[in-house]
């Protein structure tokens, strides 16, 4: 697969106009400034593909990119305290009708902040994707922020913050640095591989 190709496909911003889900998907899931705009862009070598910014909460439609005939889907940050009640509401009907469609989902990455505990939403989140039995992988951001025995210590720790931590796939990752990259590149190509078999 060229990740190079990545183009923009289309956004959406209610949970009315989500269309089918006729290709395989990779969806990006994960709290307001957690870096999931940055990730996007270095896993396809650009730098502006996804819209960065410096404002958390910023994207606010579910962003739709493809590569060959796979999509790849960036939902809204969770989480951002300043957003009106009635756009939290908006975001999360978004959200939950993505993961409710019977969608042809290859992998959800739930992107944490790694220099810190998952935060309650992020638990959340794992219980919630583990509930709904859909394939994720845990990614860690920032990684480049920490040194080797952070690193380490910051590993186990998560293994253990995470519900069934201990089970899960855990990528750390950095946009900085390019650090797990090709790691996520060889997830999905294997995912892809299998679905074309």
């Amino acid at each position: 697969m060229n990740f190079n190709q990545a183009e923009f496909l289309t956004s959406y911003g209610l949970s009315s106009q989500l269309p089918k889900s006729d290709e395989l998907e990779f969806a990006f899931a994960g709290r307001s400034n957690v870096g999931k705009s940055s990730l996007i862009n270095k896993l396809f070598n650009r730098k502006a593909l996804a819209k960065v910014s410096a404002v958390p909460g910023k994207t606010a439609t579910i962003n739709f990119y493809r590569v060959e005939n796979v999509h790849f889907v960036d939902l809204p940050g969770y989480g951002y305290a300043k957003v009106a009640k009635s756009e939290k509401e908006r975001w999360a009907a978004l959200i939950e009708k993505y993961f409710g469609d019977d969608r042809n989902l290859g992998l959800v990455f739930q992107l944490v902040d790694m220099r810190h505990p998952p935060t309650k939403l992020d638990i959340d989140m794992t219980n919630y994707l583990i509930e709904c039995e859909l394939p994720f992988a845990v990614v860690l951001t920032k990684a480049d922020k920490l040194n080797k025995t952070q690193t380490k210590e910051r590993l186990a720790a998560i293994r253990k913050e995470l519900p069934y931590g201990e089970q899960l796939t855990i990528l750390p990752c950095s946009s900085q640095t390019g650090a797990g990259i090709e790691e996520m590149r060889e997830l999905i190509e294997e995912i892809v591989s299998q679905e074309m078999d």
